[in-house]
């Protein structure tokens, strides 16, 4: 069965830090490239940040660019998020998704995890 399930979400302060993770089971991480979205009430879906299968090449939104650092683990079947210095704008549900080998931004994705909450309040 296969199960995309994410973690480390909850409430910060601005400037604050998260690390979101992402652990992938049911099938091999390693084949498949991870792009973490986000999801902001009354707003669209956007791609964050992406990372290919082979080669690790990553891709950032202007709006995170600098601020957060997409990463991959196979043998851990993980993907994670790095999210520093976060603002109030950050705030949303985060998703992570899988499609095969590259990141697509108007593609689909086959996976999807149920999304993990953030919030970036003082």
């Amino acid at each position: 069965q296969v199960q995309f399930v994410e973690s480390g979400g909850g409430l910060v302060q601005p400037g604050g830090s998260l690390r979101l993770s992402c652990a992938a089971s049911g099938f091999t991480l390693a084949y498949y490239a991870i792009g973490w979205f986000r999801q902001a009430p009354g707003k669209e879906r956007e791609r964050v940040s992406c990372i290919n299968s082979s080669p690790r090449t990553t891709f950032y939104a202007d709006s995170v660019k600098g601020r957060f650092t997409i990463s991959r683990d196979n043998a851990k079947n993980t993907v994670y998020l790095q999210m520093n210095s976060l603002k109030p704008e950050d705030t949303a549900v985060y998703y992570c998704a899988a499609r095969l080998i590259l990141c697509s931004l108007g593609g689909s994705y086959d996976y999807w995890g149920q999304g993990t909450q953030v919030t970036v309040s003082s």
